[in-house]
């Protein structure tokens, strides 16, 4: 078996060099291909190949605590390894070996802490199940060991891995003791090193002593009877030694009882002694309670007393307003020197209203007097604070909207584009961001109209500025203006009028959306957090606001775009978000509706210039869309959404008028030769073409389509008005067709499905009209090759010579007639083909055409004269075949 990777030290020593400089341990390394597939769909490995990837295993230690990371690593352009991806193993949650792999070897991780949990995480795929048990193994044995935990494991067997490590387990050298002066290595499995203790209840010496000493008595336990007798002797003579041991003790036992005797009298003159102790102290004992329960009682009041005083000492101090407080809070001032001690007289009353509330006060205190009438002095103080506060914040944004809207240099003048700035509007509103905050908690109420006064207050400044930058960027823009009439059939056949440059109507769209996308995003993200909504970031980790989808991801906690925290971080409930997004929807409503119609007075613009640059504007449109993806930012996708509909209806507009311009076609006189439209067409798809950016495709094929259709039904339409030049005018328009559009149908597929329409169009009506020719010229022979034909469907060929018309006089004659001079009658057919029609490079090909049917047609002609008339001669197929070569 191959050697395993996760044994190549190289491999090892690449990896720490990789995570150099992070004071990180590699415990194993070992290669895996990562893919993103789902095993047994068609026997392909999903929507990516398999990636070759390292991971890693590593660990840290700071002090006695030890952290343990999976480390993903991945191979530069130049074959050295690099890291990409790090998860921390505390957050793993699942292992789960992939079921539907037949090799057992895929598996996924699972982490309880990435953001986007409906995203699949990556397959891991091993080389073999030895490699997989191995790093599965490792990460368990981390998990446990460092963090104190199993992750959920899925697929496989928890017992069936024990066993392949009890088997697989590696052997480690180690030094024994030197035999002549050299060491000598000794193979030690993981299992020797793990030593039992264990508490030995007999030692070995004991269980030998015993053994002699069982061994020194010969008991005759074997057999029964006389050991029983012995027994019967042996209680017999202890029984008498008894007895005589109670005789000899005779004297001394009298002695015992007069000693006995003696100490009970003492016994008895004690006890009345502690009798008469006995009632003394008892008398004592009542006199020590009573004196012992007054003083308890005193104690008692004594402590009462004080924490009576404490908890009224504290109770005055709740109920107690701070003269600064009050002052700030009844008539302080809001400039930005004093809003420190706004802030600090806000945290007072917030802290001190809840400090009444139930919860944070007892009970029994609730509804006492005092504390009543102090509640309703706070609620006083409140009211008169957010009244307040709440005129001075309106006065104030219309003030400094005011001021801005008075100077004219914050806008956009003749020959100065100026790109809008609200870096100075946002700092002034920063420093009351708190303030608000703060009367959002003492009155959720008074939110309302602050965040109305704000809305219509910027509102104002931001039509200004749009309006102002639309109309010098419309001023400052030259460029040629294109007519709208491409395929009138009333123009000339010069297309140089629409070869004008007017990529700069692009470039002011682009511009337009640049600046003010970006500008309306942050205007809303700083909305929704200036005016407290509880609602998710407006513009999330790693994406950006114009468009573009590229961005680096990481960890790390974002900063607040206010620099202010939350008061309440646990107070966001989903409900409440659902009903503060709808609010803040609405307030965004209010804040940025007018400004579209600067943007359409652009699109408007544009049109009138190039009505094909709606193109490259729809898709500059349709990438800003894109990466619109924040839930808050609503507005803003309604408006780029509103802009692509306006666009794509002026787009439709101009598809409408064209399509109008070649149904006028229609109502001309008798057409003759290639329509103008079609070359017309051909080159208005080249331009199309050109102003298509990226991918953005949808909008150019659905006008292809409606363009190629339109012109499809018309050519019809015209062709039947004079069915006798039908199919010469059908062939040459749908030739003309195919020869304009070849270069665009190789590279378009909308353009390459009529491309092949066009083409069995073309086959059609090349096929009849070559065959009208050839009827018209030679009617008499295939006249009577058809009643050949007809007749052997229900008579024998036999009998065919005897039918009336068709006998062999009637054959002669008819060859007569026709084959006579069939060269002039080629000829004749050559002039009429080249009579009707206008494209004379098209003639080659037809007259190829014409006379291979012919010949295919003579072909069965002299099949059916062999088959009937087999001994009649008539011209042969090669005759014939050389007669049209000469020609």
């Amino acid at each position: 078996m191959a050697k395993s990777s996760a044994d190549d030290e190289e491999l090892r020593r690449a990896c720490e060099a990789a995570i150099e400089g992070t004071k990180q341990k590699i415990v194993l390394s070992i290669r895996v291909a990562k893919s993103h597939g789902i095993w047994g769909k068609s026997g392909k490995l999903g929507r990516h190949m398999a990636k070759p990837r390292v991971l890693a295993l590593s660990t840290k230690s700071k002090g006695q605590r030890t952290k343990a990371f999976l480390r993903v690593l991945k191979y530069s352009t130049g074959g050295v390894l690099e890291p990409a991806k790090l998860y921390k193993l505390k957050h793993l949650s699942k292992v789960e070996v992939i079921a539907n792999d037949p090799s057992g070897c895929s598996f996924t991780l699972g982490f309880d802490n990435l953001r986007s949990q409906s995203v699949t995480p990556p397959q891991w795929t091993m080389r073999n199940i030895d490699d997989r048990n191995r790093l599965l193994f490792c990460i368990l044995n981390i998990c446990k060991d460092v963090l104190g935990r199993l992750p959920k494991v899925v697929g496989i067997d928890i017992v069936e891995m024990a066993l392949w490590a009890k088997e697989n387990t590696p052997t480690i050298p180690k030094q024994t003791n030197l035999q002549d002066g050299v060491p000598v290595a000794a193979t030690v499995t993981e299992s020797d090193m793990k030593v039992t203790v264990e508490r030995e209840l007999v030692s070995q010496a004991e269980e030998e002593d015993m053994e002699a000493l069982l061994g020194n008595y010969l008991m005759g336990i074997g057999e029964a009877e006389a050991f029983s007798e012995s027994l019967k002797r042996e209680l017999l003579a202890l029984e008498a030694a008894n007895v005589h041991a109670i005789l000899e003790s005779e004297p001394l036992i009298e002695e015992v009882l007069l000693g006995l005797e003696a100490a009970t009298n003492c016994v008895d003159d004690m006890d009345e002694w502690l009798g008469i102790f006995n009632l003394k102290l008892r008398h004592m004992r009542e006199d020590i309670e009573s004196i012992e329960t007054r003083n308890n009682k005193l104690e008692m009041q004594s402590v009462n007393n004080v924490s009576l005083i404490e908890e009224l000492d504290k109770l005055l101090e709740r109920l107690r307003v701070p003269s600064e407080h009050a002052t700030c809070l009844t008539a302080g001032s809001f400039d930005e020197a004093h809003m420190l001690q706004n802030i600090e007289a806000c945290e007072w009353l917030t802290g001190a209203l809840r400090g009444l509330q139930v919860p944070n006060l007892d009970p029994s205190y609730a509804n006492t007097r005092a504390v009543k009438e102090k509640r309703t002095e706070l609620e006083k103080l409140k009211t008169m604070f957010v009244r307040r506060a709440s005129e001075f914040l309106r006065n104030y944004f219309a003030s400094l909207v005011d001021f801005m809207i008075s100077d004219k240099s914050y806008f956009s003048q003749r020959g100065q584009l100026k790109r809008p700035d609200h870096a100075d509007l946002r700092y002034k509103c920063r420093t009351y961001a708190r303030l608000l905050q703060h009367l959002k908690s003492l009155d959720k109420n008074c939110l309302g109209p602050l965040r109305k006064a704000y809305c219509s207050s910027l509102s104002l400044l931001l039509r200004r500025e749009a309006r102002e930058f639309a109309n010098e960027l419309r001023a400052s823009t030259k460029a040629s203006r294109n007519p709208t009439v491409w395929l009138e059939a009333s123009t000339g056949s010069s297309q140089s009028s629409h070869n004008a440059d007017t990529s700069s109507v692009s470039e002011a769209y682009a511009k337009m959306l640049t600046i003010f996308i970006p500008l309306l995003v942050d205007e809303s993200s700083f909305f929704a957090h200036f005016m407290c909504f509880e609602v998710p970031a407006l513009v999330p980790p790693g994406s950006v606001a114009n468009g573009n989808k590229d961005g680096n991801a990481n960890d790390e906690d974002d900063d607040d775009d206010l620099g202010i925290m939350e008061i309440d971080e646990n107070d966001g409930k989903a409900g409440k978000n659902s009903a503060d997004l709808a609010a803040l929807n609405e307030s965004l409503q209010d804040l940025l509706d007018g400004i579209q119609e600067d943007f359409y007075a652009v699109v408007d613009w544009a049109y009138k210039i190039d009505p094909l640059r709606c193109i490259s504007m729809h898709g500059i449109t349709e990438r800003y869309l894109s990466g619109q993806k924040a839930d808050a930012a609503g507005f803003v996708r309604l408006l780029l959404g509103d802009l692509e509909s306006k666009i794509s209806m002026q787009f439709s507009r101009f598809v409408d008028e064209a399509c109008h311009q070649i149904e006028r076609n229609e109502r001309n006189l008798r057409q003759m030769g290639v329509l103008s439209y079609i070359p017309r067409f051909a080159t208005l798809a080249t331009c199309m073409e050109q102003y298509i950016p990226g991918q953005s495709r949808d909008l150019v094929d659905h006008a292809y389509t409606k363009f190629v259709s339109i012109m499809f039904v018309t050519l019809e339409r015209i062709a039947q008005t004079d069915p006798k030049y039908a199919d010469v005018f059908l062939l040459e328009n749908y030739a003309a067709f195919q020869n304009s559009l070849y270069d665009l149908a190789n590279v378009v597929p909308t353009l390459a499905k009529y491309y092949h329409q066009a083409s069995e169009a073309y086959e059609q009506a090349c096929t009849r009209h070559i065959s009208m020719i050839i009827f018209y010229q030679f009617e008499k022979l295939f006249q009577f090759a058809r009643k050949i034909e007809d007749l052997m469907y229900t008579i024998t060929p036999e009998e065919i010579p005897f039918q009336l018309g068709l006998s062999k006089m009637d054959l002669r004659k008819m060859l007569k007639s026709s084959l006579s001079g069939v060269d002039k009658s080629i000829s004749a057919m050559y002039k009429r083909l080249q009579k009707n029609l206008t494209s004379e490079e098209l003639l080659p090909s037809l007259w190829d055409k014409c006379k291979k049917e012919f010949l295919d047609k003579y072909e069965n002609f002299a099949q059916l004269v062999a088959k009937i008339y087999p001994n009649e001669s008539i011209p042969s197929v090669s005759e014939m075949r050389e007669l049209l070569a000469s020609m």
